[in-house]
């Protein structure tokens, strides 16, 4: 069976996450954020909302894939590979998103969709 080997691809995305939650909602002003974001100080000022709206809107995703691994390893299989395919679903299109908004930010996008997309393949062996 597969799900071990999903289930490291579902916690990965959502450390992932984490991170990304961590970058644009509580270190978007500092200079190596900047950088990876390609932002100014001035324009990071000037989307600092926006990165913390964002910022939690990964988080949010994270939550519901780590719910989603506790509830397959809590006796919940189902309803928990449903939470983590629901939110990896999302995790890709952001990803997508990303690179046809900005396909200078391709790399981010690979981060942000690798994981969660590795994660839906399996599941569809």
């Amino acid at each position: 069976m597969m799900w071990p080997m999903m289930l490291v691809f579902a916690t990965l995305a959502g450390l992932i996450h984490i991170l990304i939650f961590c970058m644009e909602s509580l270190w978007w002003n500092t200079p190596k954020v900047r950088a990876r974001f390609r932002q100014t100080p001035e324009g990071a000022q000037a989307t600092r909302l926006l990165a913390f709206n964002q910022g939690f809107y990964n988080l949010f995703l994270a939550a519901g894939v780590i719910t989603g691994v506790v509830l397959v390893h809590t006796g919940a299989p189902g309803t928990g590979m449903i939470l983590i395919w629901w939110n990896c679903l999302f995790m890709v299109g952001a990803a997508i998103v990303l690179l046809a908004s900005s396909p200078k930010m391709w790399r981010g996008a690979l981060i942000q969709g690798a994981a969660p997309l590795v994660f839906l393949a399996l599941s569809a062996l």
